[in-house]
C-alpha cells in the first residue's frame, strides 16, 4: 500500500497475442474514460531525405480508414460528447480520445480501424492534401513567424549531421515534396503495428472489461515485421557552439541551451526543478534579476525537454528595447555561475519542488494527461509504473542535487548559444 499522502495509481497490464500492450488504470471518480494509443515512432526514426513522415502521418491518420469516411473521426467523437487529438514528438506519436465511459467502444473501434484497416484508405489525393496542410503549417510556424527558425537552428547546432535529433519533427520542405505514396505506405507497414504500440485505458471501467474490449477490437490485427528502433546517442563533450540569425523581429532574443538528462535518467527531475527555480514565477531567480531588478529582459523562461534519449534544457530571454543580446547572455551566465557555486538556498529548493509537485498534480488530475504520462513511461522506459515514482523523485530533489546537475550539465562543454537579432541590428553574436 502507498504511504498516506503519496499519489499512487494502480496499473494493470496485459499484452495481446499480437504484441499490443494494454494498460488499464481504473478511476471511477467521473464517468469518463481516456483511450490513448502511443506508437514508438517519431521524427528520430525517419531516414535522411524523408523527414517529416511521423508528423505527416499524424495528419493522415485523421483522414479516414477503410470503414470510417474521410474526416469522420472528429465528427463521431465530438457528437458523442468527447474530445480528441494527436501529437508527434522526436520519439513517439500518439492519438487520444476522452469520452463518456459508455462510449469507450467508439474510441476503440476508431483507433483499431485506423491501425488495422488504414493502408488501403491512403490515396494520392489525401497525401497531396495533407502534405500541403503540413507545408502551410511549417510556413506559419517556422518561416513566417518571428523567431520561428529558432528550434530548427537549435537542433542543427546541438546535434551533428546524421544524429536522429538533428532535424525538426515537422521535417523539411524538400523532403515533404519528395514523399511518395509508396514511401508513406512503407512507413505505415513498418511502424504502425500492434507490437510497436501501447494502449492505455484510464477512467471509469474495470480492467477485465478493458482487456476484453481491447482484444475484441485489436486482437485480429496481425503483429508487424518488427519496427526498427533508433537510439539518439549522447553528444560527446566539446567546445561551445554559437550562431546568430538576423530576422524580421523587433527585439533581440537569446537562447542558451545545454545537453541534459533525458526523461527517466538520473538528474532529470533535478534539472526540471532547477528550471523552476530559475524562471517559474516572478520571484524566480532569472525573472527577478533580469525582468524586475536589472530591467534588461521582457521575459525569460527555462525548461527541460522530456526526450527518450539525449535531452536538452533551454533558457530563453527576450531583450527590452535598447538592450543588446550579449547583455542578456552575460546576466544569464552569471546566474548559472552562481548556481554551480552552490548558492541555491533550502527555501528556493523547497519552492521549486512544491511548484513541480503542483504541476504533476494538475497533470495527473485528468484521465487524458494521466494516460499520456503512463503511455510515455511504458514507451520510453518499458515501465508504466514509473508514473508512480515521479512524485517521490521530484520531492527528493535537494539544493545539492540541483547544484550537482548544474555542474555536470550546465557547462560550456555542453552549451550552444543562439542570438536572433533584428535585421537592422549591427550586433554580432560573438
Amino acid at each position: 500500500m502507498p504511504e498516506k499522502g503519496v499519489v499512487h495509481f494502480e496499473l494493470q497490464e496485459r499484452s495481446l497475442d499480437n504484441g499490443l500492450r494494454v494498460i488499464v488504470q481504473e478511476d471511477d471518480t467521473a464517468p469518463v474514460v481516456s483511450v490513448h494509443i502511443m506508437y514508438h515512432v517519431g521524427s528520430k526514426h525517419e531516414r535522411r531525405g524523408r523527414t517529416g513522415f511521423a508528423h505527416l502521418f499524424e495528419h493522415l491518420m485523421f483522414q479516414g480508414s477503410e470503414h470510417v469516411p474521410n474526416e469522420a473521426h472528429f465528427r463521431l467523437i465530438q457528437d458523442a460528447g468527447g474530445t480528441l487529438n494527436g501529437s508527434t514528438w522526436f520519439d513517439r506519436t500518439n492519438y487520444f480520445e476522452t469520452l463518456p465511459s459508455n462510449e469507450i467502444e467508439l474510441g476503440l473501434w476508431l483507433e483499431s480501424d485506423r491501425l488495422g484497416w488504414f493502408e488501403s484508405a491512403i490515396t494520392q489525393e489525401k497525401l497531396d492534401n495533407q502534405r500541403d496542410v503540413v507545408k502551410n503549417e511549417r510556413r506559419q510556424s517556422y518561416e513566417n513567424r518571428p523567431y520561428g527558425l529558432a528550434v530548427e537552428t537549435i537542433l542543427r547546432m546541438a546535434y551533428p549531421e546524421g544524429h536522429p535529433y538533428h532535424h525538426p519533427t515537422i521535417g523539411y520542405m524538400e523532403d515533404l515534396d519528395a514523399a511518395s505514396l509508396d514511401d508513406v505506405r512503407e512507413f505505415f507497414r513498418t511502424f504502425y503495428t500492434p507490437d510497436n504500440a501501447v494502449l492505455v485505458l484510464a477512467g471509469a471501467l474495470e480492467a477485465e472489461r478493458g482487456y476484453e474490449l481491447a482484444d475484441r477490437y485489436f486482437g485480429e490485427i496481425p503483429r508487424g515485421p518488427g519496427a526498427p528502433q533508433a537510439t539518439a546517442p549522447t553528444v560527446p563533450l566539446g567546445s561551445e557552439v554559437r550562431e546568430t540569425i538576423y530576422d524580421n523581429v523587433q527585439f533581440p532574443r537569446v537562447y542558451i541551451f545545454h545537453h541534459s538528462p533525458a526523461f527517466g535518467q538520473p538528474g532529470f527531475e533535478a534539472a526540471d526543478v532547477l528550471c523552476s527555480v530559475l524562471s517559474d514565477g516572478k520571484s524566480s531567480r532569472l525573472y527577478r534579476k533580469l525582468v524586475y531588478e536589472d530591467r534588461i529582459a521582457q521575459d525569460v523562461s527555462a525548461q527541460v525537454w522530456p526526450t527518450e534519449d539525449c535531452g536538452l534544457s533551454f533558457i530563453v530571454a527576450t531583450a527590452r528595447p535598447g538592450i543588446e543580446a550579449k547583455t542578456l547572455e552575460s546576466a544569464i551566465l552569471e546566474m548559472l555561475d552562481d548556481v554551480r557555486g552552490g548558492t541555491i538556498t533550502q527555501r528556493e529548493a523547497e519552492g521549486g519542488v512544491n511548484r513541480a509537485t503542483r504541476e504533476l498534480v494538475n497533470a495527473f488530475d485528468g484521465v487524458g494527461s494521466r494516460s499520456d504520462a503512463i503511455a510515455t513511461s511504458a514507451t520510453f522506459l518499458g515501465r508504466p509504473e514509473y508514473v508512480n515514482e515521479l512524485f517521490p523523485r521530484v520531492q527528493a530533489v535537494t539544493s545539492e542535487a540541483m547544484v550537482q546537475v548544474a555542474n555536470e550539465w550546465l557547462v560550456p562543454e555542453r552549451r550552444a548559444t543562439l542570438y536572433i537579432l533584428p535585421e537592422s541590428s549591427g550586433e554580432a553574436g560573438k
